[in-house]
């Protein structure tokens, strides 16, 4: 591994020591990559992921990453997690800074109803 990976990683432990998902209150963990944005709804207590949503949707594939196109896939995960019958989550950032991309996504989950 690179070292702003391993950077991000150590990032990410330590966020996760304090943040876990219930089936009440389940996880909304983001991944970053340079081409794309992901979003998993994940219940930890069962080891389920409830809801899913990525940049790589048909809708979006075509378009490039930007903050505009993080906030679309966060109403995405919304819709899909309020389908699944939820409500409210506790939010991952997955060891990135909480700006740019994933406060956008963040932004466009809240916008959607999601609450965190």
């Amino acid at each position: 591994m690179s070292g702003r990976k391993e950077a991000r990683v150590r990032r990410h432990v330590r966020v996760r020591k304090h943040l876990r998902g219930t089936t009440a209150r389940p996880r909304l963990a983001v991944f970053r990559s340079n081409k794309y944005i992901y979003a998993q709804v994940i219940d930890d207590d069962n080891g389920t992921t409830v809801a899913a949503a990525s940049s790589q949707e048909e809708t979006l594939r075509t378009r490039s990453l930007t903050v505009a196109t993080a906030g679309e896939v966060g109403k995405l995960i919304a819709l899909r997690a309020k389908e699944a019958g939820i409500e409210s989550v506790v939010f991952d950032r997955g060891g990135y800074r909480f700006h740019g991309r994933i406060k956008a996504l963040a932004d466009g989950a809240r916008q959607a109803g999601l609450e965190f």
